[in-house]
């Protein structure tokens, strides 16, 4: 079966209250897609319509332009993973990859091959004769993988895969994933995950979920550099948010104008002014704010300075400074016109609640 993964106006709901919303989206065939979204979002629902495990109230999903919607999750051929490994403790490494296989009555010979493939594309040949409590967190989590690849799915899906895990480990399985997907191009990949940096560094592109609903969806790099409104902004990377007047020749934080193209946004519009703090300098430049500063945090390699200019609270992040300037200090930001995002009054206000559906189970 091709891989791919389309959703077509999935709704899914609890008890009248409604966890997914409406959801139309599309996974490219050999495609990472990050699942990005505070708690409750719908995004671990989302997955699990996928997966087979909630029916949706309306809608339907297709997998590589297969209609599963009404096929129960063993005969949609995907691989999962999730948070908690979930990886049978009394049997050893080898037996847990080759459980999918056997319950798909796979030849004896069939299941040793593919057991090996599958523990040698995760690094864990070695291990194949060890039990779960013998291994490493990060160790178990790469079985459970290759027991979710062992059945050479068109699709894998990934349940916060990395959150159980220490911040080293992290980092060396999003290499490891990152590795996998170089080396399984046809595989599609649905990756549900609150971390953003998990989200830009893994995935193709993201859909940013919240409140049951899709935000946005694009490559990391446009999410990052033209959000498409403040929540977008503010949870894919740091932001500063600005409420903002539009006027004739850019737009007005307080009385501060300011230098930005406006996209023929009507003067006198209100709107939010989105600039991310590695954009924003010290001393004397072009937008220059002046403010006072009110923290100043040490993070090794930079600066992290907050100033209030007018009751607004703005974030520059700076490489190490020698001679910071001190708490209480007044101090002069800025930033270059072509730096900053305005985003649109209705864009930036917070997504209206979900309506309740009478229909359906499911949750996030």
């Amino acid at each position: 079966m091709s891989s791919g993964i389309r959703f077509e106006g999935v709704t899914v709901a609890y008890g009248g209250h409604v966890v997914l919303d409406s959801l139309d989206l599309t996974v490219e065939p050999g495609e990472v897609m990050a699942l990005l979204g505070p708690s409750g979002s719908g995004k671990t629902t989302a997955l699990r319509a996928v997966a087979g495990f909630v029916r949706p109230a309306a809608g339907r999903v297709h997998l590589g332009g297969r209609d599963v919607t009404d096929l129960p999750p063993h005969r949609r051929g995907i691989g999962m993973v999730v948070q908690s490994y979930a990886l049978f403790p009394h049997l050893r490494v080898e037996d847990n990859v080759a459980f999918g296989l056997k319950a798909r009555k796979a030849a004896k010979e069939e299941i040793r091959t593919r057991v090996a493939e599958a523990l040698d594309l995760v690094g864990m040949a070695h291990h194949a004769r060890r039990h779960p409590r013998e291994l490493s967190g990060g160790q178990q989590q790469r079985v459970a993988i290759a027991r979710a690849l062992a059945i050479r799915p068109s699709v894998l899906l990934l349940d916060e895969p990395l959150s159980a895990l220490d911040a080293r480990l992290r980092s060396g399985m999003l290499t490891e994933l990152a590795r996998l997907h170089r080396e399984l191009p046809d595989v599609s990949m649905l990756y549900v995950t609150h971390d953003q940096v998990e989200a830009l560094t893994l995935a193709d592109r993201i859909a940013v979920m919240d409140q049951a609903r899709l935000q946005a969806c694009g490559t990391p790099r446009e999410l990052y550099r033209a959000p498409a409104n403040a929540f977008t902004a503010s949870f894919v990377g740091n932001a500063n948010l600005l409420p903002v007047t539009v006027t004739g020749g850019g737009v007005r934080l307080g009385e501060a104008p300011i230098e930005v193209a406006t996209g023929g946004a009507t003067a006198g519009a209100e709107a939010t002014l989105c600039v991310r703090p590695h954009l924003v300098g010290l001393g004397a430049g072009p937008n220059a704010l002046i403010g006072t500063l009110t923290d100043l945090q040490w993070r090794g390699a930079t600066h992290r300075l907050y100033v209030d200019v007018d009751g607004h609270r703005i974030m520059a992040d700076l490489r190490e400074l020698e001679d910071p300037p001190a708490l209480g200090d007044r101090v002069t930001l800025h930033f270059a016109p072509r730096d900053a995002t305005l985003l649109a009054a209705g864009m930036s206000a917070a997504p209206r609640p979900a309506a309740p559906l009478a229909a359906g189970a499911g949750d996030e």
